[in-house]
């Protein structure tokens, strides 16, 4: 419909809107906009007031409050003439302004590229919807009108603009559960993004439904005499055609004929109360025979929409297949109106807006999570967050249980790994396995809905692997993942790097020398190279020769003499504290009887402490071995490694892993690959699932950390942990 005066605006709007004021303060923003955009013209040739004027009375049709159409009359008013936010502000409310200001922001950025700076757009929209949900309502209902006169603006932004709506607002109406909006934005840009679809489509419904609807009339007549026989006469029962985009929909994403389409036309039935839902269903069930796996039980499963319903496919007896949808009158509004429906606008009642927002979170179980992105992931990039926005709000669900009854949703397809990191990075991050329903099984496994699951963490963990990326499923979990990697990597290839550049300066017989930040900026910052770390990765990766390192260093050292010596004094008197068993230093003690202790296997890299015993000398614990909690304080005494211990030690980890009975001789080829011999291997296999338990020897921590690297790229193996630590 389209509106062309203010007088259809406020006839809509006395229907639910009766306070004087509230009435004076819509006809005053009717009056600004009217002045502020005279003069100003469509693409259609018409005055600039009827498309803010459209958009108010869309908004009236939802039965907002007086703020969110005023905010629907003035929307444009910052952006296209010379008013700014102050002035709304002090003129009408702070609540309007922000709703204005909001839209504003979202409309203001033009597309200069069809790629980073739509991305850049569509995060700021929805990230516009964090802070008032009523921005995007009103967005929704520019965007509407704008489609409705789209065949005033040229093709070929036709087509940009009916391509935007299909993949990012008429989902966003769905989200919020505005079916009638969503349905239209859906329709009328279909006919600009494939006319030729369109026009079949439409043609094929108007051939077909004549037949389907004498059908369902002769079936809602069947219904009623049922119903009544019943004693239950307090109804509505009606018929609705299924729009065009979704029935396009089905015939692209699912290969269907248009015949095979059943759901072309239903019939709906809408009672008082809940319990009466079910009692109808049970009736259609037991004069219609139910097509399996058609049922769904929106009522005790509401839609993340809010939406409710019971939905059944049944047969008639003379053949004919339809859809019957059972709800009560409130869910039949929320149904059509979604949102607006929760957010009516009912004078007598005191509003907040931040009261509203929380009870929107509660009620939109995908708007909390929008929140929680916002807040997570507000350093990644606007391509990231709109990837992992579109893919886990606005797509199809599945709906799993967390083991206190908590209810996740995530995109089909996801696995354990996506669930948790829903619920906790640190929990993804040290997950080594999953139980769904009392069983365990293997993190790649597909959830479904209803599913309750457990996920079991360990804090020695070794983290994720990139298997996992080919497991996960949701854009959060696989940047997560990417993120561990990436530091784990660089902890290794800095381990690598001072390594080799330590072993540079033993050939070059420089046994004292320091080097520091300073060192790396005035000789390597040509090399974007400004830390240490920075230097040590980048020689590991091949960049940087550990020659070029020690040479650059021998020529700029500016060290006293004194200071020198000194510094190969403390260094001659460590070398000689050490005792060649076990590689370990202790100051002030050139011979001291020390033990590695076996409790807990620590290595060079491992922070370290002595515990003085009786009878047994020094005994070397790992700081995070168990054991520690229980010792006396004044019997504890630092220690710390030898620079080169000249040996190795033995390092026990336990792997995780599906069956298969190639597994151990895998690991076997890649502990011989790493260059590292085996001390034992144990394999117990149980059900699907086998725990290996590998003991090896490794001159140090950065030898295991490598081996565990490339022990996670077999395919089998999902889940790595240290031993005894």
């Amino acid at each position: 419909m389209v509106y062309t005066s203010f007088f259809d605006l406020f006839e809509l709007v006395q229907k639910y809107i009766h306070k004087e004021e509230s009435l004076d303060l819509i006809t005053k923003a009717y009056n600004w906009a009217y002045e502020l955009h005279d003069g100003q013209f469509r693409k259609s040739g018409e005055p600039y007031i009827i498309h803010p004027l459209n958009v108010a009375c869309i908004l009236a049709n939802l039965h907002v409050g007086p703020d969110t159409i005023c905010a629907g009359l003035l929307h444009d008013v910052i952006e296209d003439t010379n008013a700014t936010r102050e002035e709304l502000a002090n003129e009408f409310s702070e609540d309007i302004a922000e709703i204005v200001d909001g839209v504003t922001k979202i409309s203001n950025l033009k597309f200069v590229s069809l790629e980073e700076k739509q991305v850049e757009n569509h995060q700021k929209m929805l990230l516009a919807m964090g802070k008032d949900i009523r921005v995007i309502v009103v967005k929704l209902a520019d965007r509407l009108h704008n489609i409705r006169t789209l065949n005033f603006m040229p093709e070929e932004k036709r087509e940009r603009i009916a391509r935007e709506t299909l993949e990012i607002y008429a989902p966003l109406a769905h989200k919020l559960g505005m079916f009638r909006i969503k349905a239209e934005l859906e329709d009328s840009s279909l006919k600009y993004v494939d006319r030729e679809a369109y026009i079949k489509i439409s043609s094929l419904i108007k051939n077909d439904t004549s037949a389907r609807i004498s059908n369902v009339d002769h079936t809602i007549a069947e219904i009623k005499k049922i119903l009544e026989k019943e004693n239950i006469h307090d109804y509505t029962i009606k018929g609705r055609i299924k729009n065009i985009y979704s029935i396009y929909k089905k015939m692209v994403n699912q290969n269907k004929d248009f015949k095979d389409i059943y759901d072309i036309l239903a019939i709906r039935v809408i009672v008082k109360t809940i319990s009466e839902c079910y009692q109808v269903l049970g009736l259609i069930h037991a004069n219609y025979s139910p097509v399996p796996k058609r049922f769904k039980d929106y009522i005790a499963v509401p839609k993340p929409n809010m939406y409710q319903s019971l939905h059944t496919t049944v047969i008639s007896a003379d053949g004919f297949t339809f859809e019957v949808q059972i709800r009560t009158e409130e869910m039949d509004q929320i149904a059509e109106l979604g949102i607006a429906a929760h957010w009516a606008y009912k004078e007598g009642i005191e509003y907040n807006k931040e009261k509203e927002q929380f009870e929107i979170a509660q009620k939109l179980k995908w708007y909390g999570d929008l929140l929680k992105f916002s807040e997570e992931d507000k350093n990644d990039s606007a391509k990231q967050y709109v990837d992992a926005v579109k893919e886990e709000i606005l797509t199809n669900n599945v709906y799993v249980y967390t083991p206190t009854g908590e209810v996740v949703d995530l995109p089909v397809g996801s696995t354990p790994i996506d669930f948790a990191y829903k619920i906790h990075t640190n929990i993804g991050n040290k997950t080594v396995g999953a139980i769904v329903n009392n069983h365990i099984v293997p993190l790649d496994y597909e959830l479904q809905n209803g599913d309750i699951i457990s996920i079991k963490t360990n804090k020695n963990s070794f983290g994720p692997s990139e298997a996992w990326l080919k497991i996960a499923k949701t854009s959060h979990a696989k940047h997560k993942i990417k993120s561990f990697l990436n530091k784990q990597n660089r902890d290794i290839l800095l381990g690598r790097g001072k390594d080799l550049v330590d072993e540079e300066f033993k050939l070059n017989k420089i046994t004292d020398y320091d080097i520091t930040d300073n060192f790396v900026k005035e000789n390597f910052s040509k090399n974007n190279l400004l830390t240490v770390d920075d230097l040590y990765v980048d020689c590991a990766k091949g960049n940087v020769s550990a020659k070029t390192i020690v040479s650059k260093y021998t020529g700029s050292m500016q060290v006293n003499q004194d200071q020198l010596l000194n510094r190969q004094i403390e260094r001659s008197q460590k070398i000689l504290s050490t005792n060649s068993e076990t590689g370990v230093v202790v100051e002030g003690l050139k011979n001291p009887l020390i033990k590695i202790g076996s409790c807990c296997n620590p290595i060079p890299g491992d922070n370290i402490i002595g515990y003085i015993t009786k009878g047994n000398g020094i005994v070397v614990h790992n700081i995070s071995c168990k054991n520690c909690k229980t010792f006396q304080m004044e019997r504890i005494i630092p220690l710390d490694w030898a620079q080169d211990p000249g040996r190795k030690y033995p390092a026990s980890i336990k792997i995780e892993a599906t069956s298969n009975i190639n597994l151990v001789v895998e690991i076997m080829n890649m502990v011989s690959q790493c260059g590292l011999s085996i001390l034992a291997i144990n394999a117990n296999t149980h059900s699907i699932e086998t725990t290996v338990k590998l003991k090896v020897m490794v001159k140090n921590l950065t030898d295991l950390k490598n081996l565990i690297i490339n022990l996670q790229k077999i395919r089998f193996i999902y889940s790595i942990e240290r031993e005894n630590v």
